[in-house]
């Protein structure tokens, strides 16, 4: 574990070399390859050193950490084109990478905390650094406070817990049925998903954020609330069988709500961002239900959405750059000028339906099991919920592609081969770790 580290804080210096961009991105898929050596096939922790180790659950989520980081630099070619502080961003994404090593594989849970925070800086100086609009401030508050003011209380729990249970290790979790401890350890969680209600920072930060602070946020950051779920709520068996019922109705019908707001967004990127909500909220219904479908379902269904999101804001980005707009008005008729970018931007809008083979049907499947053999009457929010994801994946698929071209293009460029080895690298694992899916299933 120590020595990935190690490694990680070597290529600091490697970072504010001049013209070392595509060798750091290099470098990123050199250290994935070496950490795929270390594949954990067991559930149980490995490779353990001082409080840090990794079971099968840790070990995916840090795996797809390194693969939307490395691809995250492929996608920001232009600031390195333009020379826009470059090395500064190379290192800001070290920086986060290195955060989201530490949180994943971490065996304690205040230094799961102490991570957990950290990484919330990179991301706020991505997107206060490289946004687009002015209102990148606004947003960047909002990321900040929505998630300082949730995580205080977390803290608190975390003392709490340690001076009457002398342990904070995952593996010495106790059951603590207090319902302030509940919502002190659980709302930063919430917050982080996002669930509805405390989501609205989200929208906010995607929109104004470069296209790798939305590719992080989208991939990681919202992952870190389930993942940070499923690690603590053995703590809460007896109390959350009794009040989770309220979380998992928020969650389905505010799913139900955001999936009608997408349907009336005019900006790609809020649309995008906005599907990520109602997604994740059958995520967080789903390790709510504390059965093993749900556990299994919500973990795949992150993995998932992790690819498919992180692909269409790559999508909307090369459309950004050519047409320098995300307003669905002018982004029309896209079929005619780009054919073969038409066809991923078909592909991941199927995944984000749920389409088969994709990874998101399978976790949609378990989900709906999970969710079914809880209450019968999650029948009703769930038809809704999955009807409303095909309608505006196909939506947002639709107005992009077809109508008539917005007459002010003045000039206009094909895709370059980068840009669809990057669409390949989301899609491809997207739609064929669904025949390696057992390794979904084991951890639990």
């Amino acid at each position: 574990m120590m020595k990935f580290l190690m490694l990680m804080l070597f290529m600091i210096p490697l970072s504010f070399k001049k013209k070392m961009f595509w060798l750091n991105q290099y470098f990123y898929f050199f250290i994935f390859i070496m950490f795929m050596f270390m594949f954990s096939f067991n559930y149980l922790f490995m490779n353990i050193s001082y409080f840090f180790g990794f079971d099968l659950l840790s070990y995916i989520m840090i795996l797809l950490t390194f693969w939307i980081c490395s691809l995250m630099l492929m996608a920001s070619s232009m600031i390195y084109k333009k020379n826009y502080y470059y090395n500064l961003f190379m290192f800001m994404i070290l920086m986060l990478m290195i955060s989201l090593y530490c949180t994943f594989s971490s065996m304690n849970l205040f230094v799961f905390y102490l991570f957990f925070e950290m990484s919330l800086i990179p991301t706020l100086i991505l997107i206060v650094g490289w946004g687009y609009q002015p209102e990148r401030i606004q947003a960047g508050v909002y990321l900040l406070f929505y998630t300082m003011l949730a995580s205080l209380p977390m803290m608190i729990s975390i003392f709490y817990y340690y001076s009457n249970y002398n342990s904070l290790d995952f593996y010495f979790l106790n059951d603590c049925n207090y319902l302030m401890m509940y919502l002190g350890m659980n709302m930063v969680f919430f917050v982080k998903m996002p669930m509805y209600f405390v989501h609205l920072w989200l929208p906010k930060a995607h929109v104004e954020a470069p296209v790798s602070g939305s590719m992080i946020l989208a991939g990681i950051m919202l992952k870190l609330g389930g993942y940070g779920l499923m690690r603590v709520m053995k703590m809460f068996i007896s109390l959350s069988l009794k009040i989770n019922y309220l979380f998992i109705i928020i969650s389905l019908i505010g799913g139900i709500y955001i999936s009608l707001i997408c349907l009336r967004q005019m900006d790609i990127k809020s649309l995008i961002a906005y599907s990520s909500v109602s997604h994740m909220g059958l995520v967080l219904s789903g390790i709510m239900t504390m059965n093993y479908y749900g556990m299994w379902g919500s973990f795949l269904m992150m993995i998932a959405h992790g690819l498919c999101s992180s692909g269409l804001f790559c999508l909307a980005n090369m459309n950004y750059e050519r047409l320098s707009s995300r307003s669905l008005y002018l982004n029309k008729g896209l079929i005619n000028l780009m054919p073969s970018l038409s066809l991923w931007w078909f592909l991941f809008s199927a995944c984000n339906m749920s389409a088969p083979p994709s990874l998101n049907l399978m976790g949609e499947i378990m989900l709906i099991n999970s969710l079914m053999s809880w209450s019968v009457l999650c029948m009703i929010s769930l038809c809704f919920l999955l009807f409303f994801s095909a309608v505006y994946s196909l939506y947002l698929y639709s107005y992009t592609q077809h109508g008539k071209l917005y007459s002010g293009i003045f000039s206009f460029s094909m895709g370059y081969l980068r840009e669809y080895l990057l669409l390949f690298l989301h899609w491809f694992p997207l739609n064929f770790l669904i025949l390696k899916s057992e390794y979904f299933i084991l951890w639990v």
